[in-house]
């Protein structure tokens, strides 16, 4: 398999080494910047506990909140596929768009014009300074994909996801597809 290199828009899957990373055991990113200056991604299958209602109590949609990395963990954030219906929205790649204007969000959500399968919320991100995402792929922290789901990322099952990363990378991956989360339950 050849290695490919960090790009806007590539998906970073968890090696199975990385276990026991609280952050990060088993994520898939996906990568919304990258340049020589550092990254910046969202975690796409860690699902938190609460609702966007529960952050904001006007909000009359029952969205889901993701963990999108242990960085500015108080910030919410989103991805999102709708940029003709969110202004100032920032293209990551393939359709997939990054923020944009929030009152239209609210907007939308209390016309029910918008549901789970076109935007994703998230709290904090993933974040890595110049050459640190580097050196994390040296270790073998990571492997990059292309992502080749495109919109339909968005509608991930976010507990099976790093599984289907497992199998699609085929491979020494596939072993770890069914392994437990935590190898001494095995």
């Amino acid at each position: 398999m050849i290695a490919l290199k960090p790009t806007k828009g590539h998906l970073l899957v968890a090696e199975p080494s990385i276990i026991g990373d609280v952050s990060f055991n088993r994520s898939v990113v996906l990568l919304a910047d990258h340049s020589e200056n550092g990254s910046v991604g969202f975690i796409l299958n860690k699902i938190l506990d609460f609702s966007l209602k529960d952050l904001i109590p006007d909000i009359q949609g029952d969205f889901s909140v993701y963990n999108g990395g242990p960085v500015e963990q108080d910030n919410l954030y989103f991805i999102h596929k709708i940029p003709d219906l969110i202004p100032d929205s920032i293209e990551i790649a393939n359709g997939i768009y990054w923020g944009g204007n929030f009152e239209a969000v609210i907007d939308l959500i209390a016309d029910a014009q918008i549901d789970e399968t076109q935007i994703k919320f998230f709290l904090g991100y993933s974040g890595w300074d110049a050459n640190q995402l580097e050196e994390e792929l040296n270790s073998h922290s990571w492997v990059v994909t292309k992502n080749e789901d495109h919109t339909s990322l968005l509608e991930k099952p976010y507990n099976s996801f790093w599984k289907e990363m497992m199998l699609e990378l085929g491979g020494e991956y596939m072993l770890w597809s069914n392994s437990p989360e935590n190898p001494s339950y095995n």
